[in-house]
């Protein structure tokens, strides 16, 4: 029996033993039509002729095409599936569907902000208050130094060193790292503690620099909103902290810091992490092309 007619046993036999829905049924028959197309371009018609490295490149294909993940699995259920019915059928002696994994998922590119959109978020009015103090702060330290939400909400006095500009900052696996913090950011963060930080501390002293209206530790859901809602003043939706972190670093590589410094200051274990921070658009990549080399103007 050949390719095409196990096909459509398969697809009776999920229609009508195994009672799967019609959608199912017609999404597999229609992956297994690509597939059996793609194997009759390598001149494969017959069962016990597909080998595992067929099938790893037919699903390799798929993920190159860009076919969206969820689609590119069921595709790898179904040619699973038909693969295990024919040998339970014996139509084929060979599986070779046994241990294919899915093609590693594309590393998403980290979301971030341009220039233009940073500095309108960052000189927006802030409320004179200590709260708004605080919320100016925590954006500048953000932005400008790349700490995560969590290492922002971690910050204690005593890691606040403005003597010598920076930050001492806890990170994942309570790896300690030293942050630089200058500028707006330190501004921003010296006139909170002068001015912000005292109204806000409650009965229970604390040694967190960042408190909310009760006086106590502020939690990164806290930090989250208010990012998201001065973004939305800003006309940035969906601003994350995270979002802030991802355009300190690439804000940093396009104005030519050192790859490895990003590195140290993020606090990343591995460089290839670090790299992800290294997409910069085409028109930058334009500009710079047009500005360093000799050749660029006729």
């Amino acid at each position: 029996m050949d390719l095409e007619r196990a096909r459509q046993e398969y697809l009776s036999y999920l229609a009508v033993e195994r009672g799967s829905s019609k959608n199912t049924v017609a999404a597999y028959g229609r992956d297994l039509s690509r597939y059996l197309a793609w194997l009759a371009e390598r001149g494969v018609r017959e069962p016990n002729d597909v080998t595992r490295e067929l099938v790893q490149d037919h699903v390799a294909a798929l993920a190159g095409a860009g076919l969206a993940p969820a689609s590119v699995e069921r595709a790898l259920s179904a040619i699973k599936g038909f693969h295990r019915f024919m040998v339970s059928d014996e139509i084929s002696d060979e599986l070779p569907t046994e241990d294919v994994p899915l093609p590693a998922k594309p590393a998403r590119l980290p979301d971030v902000i341009s220039r233009d959109d940073a500095e309108r978020l960052l000189d927006q009015p802030f409320p004179s208050t200590p709260a708004g103090l605080r919320d100016h702060a925590i954006l500048e330290v953000l932005y400008g130094c790349g700490l995560r939400a969590s290492e922002l909400c971690g910050l204690d006095e005593r890691a606040v060193l403005l003597d010598e500009g920076v930050l001492r900052v806890l990170g994942k696996g309570e790896k300690e790292r030293v942050v630089p913090v200058m500028g707006a950011a330190e501004a921003a963060l010296v006139e909170y503690l002068e001015r912000g930080r005292g109204a806000l501390v409650g009965r229970r002293p604390t040694s967190a620099v960042f408190l909310n209206a009760r006086g106590g530790r502020l939690s990164r859901q806290s930090v989250h909103a208010i990012v998201e809602r001065y973004g939305r003043v800003a006309g940035i939706h969906d601003l994350h902290p995270h979002t802030l972190r991802h355009s300190f670093a690439t804000h940093l590589l396009e104005g030519g810091a050192d790859l490895r410094v990003v590195q140290e200051l993020l606090g990343h274990a591995n460089i290839a992490t670090t790299q992800l921070y290294t997409h910069v658009d085409r028109s930058h990549v334009r500009r710079v092309y047009l500005a360093a080399h000799p050749r660029a103007h006729l």
